[in-house]
């Protein structure tokens, strides 16, 4: 039994990756396996927000935020189902890393960032070129 791993960003493409990624699983019998990745804000960016309350804790923000993801689009029982990953770092790398020994990687043509006029992000762009398995993009 392989990998699947799927980028999940809470965007509709991420949503319709993730249901292409359980479908393949469900035919070849592999895990599929999500991953969220976050970073913090660039400084000069940061530089202009409030202060963060001392307690926020991103890493907790991003699991949540890929938990209901998850329970939205498959359903409590589909996503017990999925291994969870969520990871500080910046996301094509991130999935790049996790790609390692995978059978697919799975990614939504674009996520929240990026300009609608483009074919692909820059992730699905990065990790079409990079990742060292088989790479689906799907589109809408």
């Amino acid at each position: 039994m392989g990998r699947i791993v799927v980028g999940v960003d809470g965007s509709d493409q991420s949503i319709k990756a993730l249901r292409w990624a359980v479908r393949q699983a469900e035919l070849t019998g592999d895990t599929v396996e999500a991953v969220n990745s976050w970073e913090y804000p660039a400084t000069s960016w940061a530089s202009m927000m409030p202060g963060l309350p001392e307690d926020f804790d991103p890493q907790a923000v991003a699991t949540v935020a890929l938990n209901e993801a998850l329970e939205e689009s498959l359903g409590a029982e589909g996503a017990a189902r999925v291994e969870k990953v969520v990871v500080i770092g910046n996301a094509a790398l991130t999935l790049v890393e996790r790609s390692k020994g995978a059978e697919l990687l799975v990614v939504g043509a674009r996520g929240y960032s990026g300009f609608r006029a483009t074919l692909l992000g820059s992730v699905s762009l990065h990790v079409t070129q990079h990742a060292t398995c088989p790479v689906t993009v799907v589109h809408e």
